[in-house]
């Protein structure tokens, strides 16, 4: 009876390790799916894949102009729907991305809408590390390339300061973001003067009195405007583009 026994064992064993290696490969298979999912869907290109359906085509007179940017160009078009469409504005804003997500969805969400004019807003989420380690000569080489892709297109860009924020209230590991947007602001302006870009420094009107963030009465966290902080953009934003239209 030994025998019989070990064979009928051994059989088991055998088909317990094959069903094993079934479920792992399975499991692999299943994961390298998923992160090929998640990497197509990293730019988020269905946000604005119907709403740019439906935009009109441009003609010669038109004069489109796309606001390209994170959330804080995302309330704003909420928030003043009115102000973008009375000046033929179109916002393109997501919250949380990042400048290379940006670039992923430069052609769909701004180059193939035939604009005038993009307004590029960048900085805030790759400082607060949103998308992994902050690099600020990666973020600055996605900013230029968005502006290459612009003007190789015959679209004039203008490159906007990123906002003062004393802290990430997602990432408050981060204490030294105020420096580094300091610097990411001065390296891409110094880039502006020296290709003929225009810069919209917003960082300078929106700065408390102390210099640690964004003034109290312009904001609704540490981050984001709140209508009065909307209002001094717009003030900022409108001659900037009227000069280059």
């Amino acid at each position: 009876m030994i025998k019989p026994l070990k064979t009928y064992f051994m059989r088991r064993i055998v088909s317990l390790q094959r069903k094993s290696l079934t479920l792992v490969a399975a499991l692999l298979f299943a994961g390298v799916l998923s992160a090929s999912a998640q990497s197509h869907e990293f730019a988020n290109f269905d946000r604005y894949a119907k709403a740019n359906a439906e935009l009109p085509a441009v003609g010669k007179k038109d004069k489109r102009v796309v606001f390209m940017g994170n959330s804080i160009t995302d309330i704003w078009a909420a928030k003043h729907p009115d102000f973008f469409k009375s000046h033929g504005y179109v916002g393109r804003g997501i919250s949380g991305q990042t400048s290379y997500q940006f670039l992923l969805r430069f052609r769909q969400d701004v180059i193939e809408l035939k604009p005038k004019v993009v307004v590029i807003n960048y900085g805030t989420n790759d400082i607060a590390e949103n998308t992994g380690k902050y690099d600020e000569d990666q973020t600055f080489n996605n900013v230029v390339a968005m502006a290459d892709m612009a003007r190789a297109n015959k679209i004039k860009v203008i490159l906007c300061s990123t906002l003062p924020a004393q802290n990430f209230g997602w990432r408050p590991a981060i204490t030294d973001g105020m420096a580094k947007i300091r610097h990411l602001n001065n390296r891409v302006k110094a880039y502006c003067q020296a290709n003929k870009i225009q810069y919209v420094d917003y960082f300078t009107a929106m700065l408390s009195d102390d210099g640690l963030g964004m003034k109290k009465e312009y904001q609704t966290d540490t981050v984001h405007p709140n209508e009065k902080g909307y209002d001094v953009m717009e003030a900022i934003i409108v001659p900037a583009i009227n000069k280059e239209l």
